[in-house]
C-alpha cells in the first residue's frame, strides 16, 4: 500500500509540475512505468469528469 501512495504522490506532483529531476529519476527506479501511467490516466479521466460535471452544473442553473 505504501508503494501505491508513493506512486500516487509522484503522479500528483508531476501533474502540478513541482516534481524535481532527482525525485523523477528515483521514481522511475522504484516504480514501474506502467503503474505510473495507469495512475496518471485514471487521475486525468477523473479530472476531465470533474470539469464536465462542473460545467454541466453551471450551465443547467
Amino acid at each position: 500500500m505504501q508503494h501505491f501512495f508513493s506512486a500516487l504522490q509522484s503522479v500528483l506532483a508531476a501533474f502540478f509540475g513541482v516534481q524535481s529531476e532527482d525525485k523523477r529519476k528515483t521514481d522511475f527506479k522504484h516504480h514501474s512505468p506502467i503503474t505510473l501511467i495507469a495512475i496518471a490516466v485514471v487521475l486525468f479521466v477523473l479530472f476531465v469528469l470533474a470539469i464536465y460535471a462542473t460545467v454541466t452544473s453551471v450551465l443547467n442553473t
